[in-house]
């Protein structure tokens, strides 16, 4: 779940996820995916009553957070994945047998106990996923909150956590999810990284595929924020083994459609998908929440339960389809935020742009014509898809729009343009601000200028919030919610001692100026400005108290993991809080921690993800999943840890130390 998007959204996502050959794509949340099979649910302290309104609705509000993430997933809230216990390769066959169409046949198996979902027992191993592939993210450094839990359950590595899961502490345990006594460790059968660094992810990784930098490929960089396409360009070739990431996937693809044919061939695969934003089922459930399992309503697909889609796929050809535009985007056209357009025209001109391939469709083999395809689909680079694009949302509003894109009609934005200089994107209706020499670009802009209607139940900026859920956990207004207690500290307070003075404060972890974003603090320079390493920063007053000087090496722990860093006395932080600005690497000048005898740790050691049922609505217009717009997030600012200076800075350079031995 993110918060900054493409620009040329509508061009990139058909190439992304091979909307062109295939729809529904099967997608995840991130948070719900990791939260589940990381097994952080196990340790969950958090109770939905510490949450719950006291002017909450009358029903059952009872079970764990855990619990409302499955039944959001089975109410078709939420996607899921995997999603079933059973192969979906062989539910159509199941299907056939009993005479009934898939969707029909998933609903009645789902309501008897034939079908499982996934989510109902993540630990079993039928559930588990097997084969991750990590693109260009740090997955288990900067990202991956709840880092020691990553290590200990997904990959089964040596690990920091220092507290016990719910069995081991005697608590009740949730009432959707079967609970396993003996927790996994270890459910990857393989992690692969693509990345040209060697980052915290890397150095887990069974393989790591080596890519190329900025300067080493052709691609394209854009935010929401930013109202200009910015190229990458090769200025010199990968260096030694690497290659491009489109080469990378390509070489895959290649591989696959060769040994695809020895177990798999063209096959008929089941998809659910979630209620979704900016369909006409985002009302599917717009007066009340009801269950199915529960028996408050019947099972019925992409209405009270999830879509179910039947896709041929043949597995074979997948090196043909990934280097080719597929047949859809001129049988259905393109389209988001819920208005479509007709593509043809488009598709012929990239087959005379990038040639045709042998199956007919326009050719798709570099990364440059990749990028092309990009630029000629998405209405913010092609002044004629704008219009078409602008035109298809006046049939909805029954208004005219196209006078926003029309001045921009003839601008068809090429990569070589890029190249020359960095072009401004042109009006679209994927946005709701406009580009414009007069106007600052701002959110909202057109539904107030153009009328617009706000994408909401009502139409309007809504600012209440009528659903059950919303109203359950006090959220039916704009309101402040105090910290939650995650209650990390408790159980690990006093218990690790090494005769300094511990002092617990709030743990921040913020973007910083010594990295790019929120990565690539491991290079000279930026180590050279920054210390070298890890630094966490305090309060001088909070410094004093326990007795650290600047530049002390220093430990924060919690029931979560430690993690080891030089102090930063500041005036800058306030009393009682302490920052550590994220990304820094684990695997740079990082000794060994008191706490767990092994090497330091990172700023997600001490954090974990702590989900809200009221991001798991869905159904309800706004609030329905939409890829990286709508689900659950993993809020973290809430956590405190122990802080104390350490006695002994050991860098492990001997002998393994194990945690017995400390």
């Amino acid at each position: 779940m993110g918060q900054e998007k493409l620009r040329p959204q509508t061009g990139w996502l058909p190439v992304a996820f091979g909307l062109d050959w295939h729809r529904p794509p099967r997608q995840q949340n991130a948070t719900s995916f990791f939260y589940a099979h990381t097994d952080q649910w196990r340790y969950e302290t958090l109770a939905t009553s510490e949450i719950l309104s006291p002017t909450a609705p009358p029903g059952d509000w009872s079970g764990s957070l855990i619990d409302y993430n499955v039944r959001a997933e089975r109410m078709g809230w939420l996607p899921s994945a995997p999603q079933l216990k059973q192969n979906p390769l062989s539910i159509a066959a199941r299907a056939k047998a009993a005479g009934l169409e898939a969707k029909d046949y998933v609903a009645r198996a789902l309501a008897s106990g034939e079908l499982e979902l996934s989510c109902n027992d993540p630990d079993d191993p039928a559930n588990w996923p097997r084969n991750l592939f990590v693109w260009r993210s740090n997955l288990l450094g900067s990202s991956g909150k709840g880092h020691e839990y990553f290590l200990k359950h997904l990959l089964g590595a040596s690990n920091g956590v220092l507290g016990r899961d719910l069995g081991e502490e005697g608590r009740e345990k949730p009432r959707e999810v079967a609970w396993r006594e003996q927790a996994p460790e270890g459910k990857l059968d393989l992690l692969v990284t693509l990345d040209f660094r060697m980052s915290t992810t890397c150095v887990y990784s069974d393989i790591v595929l080596p890519t190329a930098t900025w300067y080493e490929k052709a691609d394209l960089n854009t935010s929401d924020m930013h109202p200009f396409i910015h190229p990458l360009s090769a200025a010199v070739d990968p260096a030694w083994e690497s290659r491009t990431d489109w080469d990378i996937y390509r070489g895959i693809a290649k591989a696959f459609s060769r040994v695809a044919p020895e177990v798999l061939g063209k096959e008929t695969d089941v998809v659910l998908t979630p209620i979704l934003h900016d369909t006409a089922g985002e009302m599917a459930q717009p007066f009340d929440v009801r269950d199915w399992k529960r028996g408050e309503v019947e099972p019925v697909p992409g209405r009270t339960m999830p879509s179910v889609t039947v896709i041929q796929r043949d597995y074979a050809t997948i090196q043909e389809r990934f280097t080719s535009v597929g047949p859809l985007m001129e049988k259905i056209g393109n389209g988001g935020k819920g208005i479509g357009w007709n593509t043809q025209h488009e598709m012929d001109f990239l087959r005379a742009l990038n040639g045709t391939a042998k199956n007919g469709q326009p050719r798709m083999e570099t990364d440059i014509d990749a990028i092309e395809v990009v630029l000629s689909l998405a209405p913010e680079t092609n002044g004629e898809v704008a219009v078409k694009a602008w035109e298809a949302l006046g049939k909805i509003t029954g208004r005219e729009h196209a006078h926003l894109a029309i001045p921009k009609a003839d601008e068809k934005i090429r990569y070589r343009d890029l190249q020359a200089q960095p072009r401004k994107i042109i009006t679209s209706p994927t946005w709701s601000g406009i580009e414009s020499e007069k106007v600052c670009y701002s959110a909202g802009y057109t539904n107030v200028h153009e009328l617009i209607p706000w994408r909401t139940l009502t139409g309007r900026q809504q600012l209440y919030q009528d659903h059950a859920w919303m109203r359950a956990f006090g959220e039916a207004m704009v309101t402040w919610r105090p910290p939650v207690d995650t209650k990390a500290v408790a159980p690990v307070r006093g218990k690790h001692g090494n005769g300094n003075r511990e002092i617990v404060l709030n743990f921040i972890t913020a973007h910083q100026k010594w990295g790019i974003h929120s990565t690539y603090t491991d290079n000279l320079l930026m180590l050279t400005l920054n210390r070298g390493g890890p630094v966490i920063w305090i309060s001088e007053d909070d410094a004093r108290e326990a007795g650290i000087a600047d530049n002390d090496w220093v430990e924060a722990y919690n029931a979560n993991g430690a993690l080891v860093a030089r102090a930063v006395v500041s005036q800058r932080v306030n009393p009682g809080m302490t920052l550590m600005y994220h990304a820094q690497e684990k695997i740079v000048n990082v000794p060994g921690s008191e706490v767990t005898g092994q090497r330091g740790g990172i700023h997600n050691s001490v954090t974990r993800a702590v989900l809200k049922p009221t991001h798991m609505i869905g159904g309800y217009a706004q609030q329905a999943y939409g890829f990286n717009y709508y689900g659950t997030v993993g809020s973290n600012r809430d956590e405190f840890i122990i802080v104390r200076r350490m006695n002994k800075v050991d860098w492990l350079d001997d002998e393994p130390a194990t945690r017995e031995a400390v």
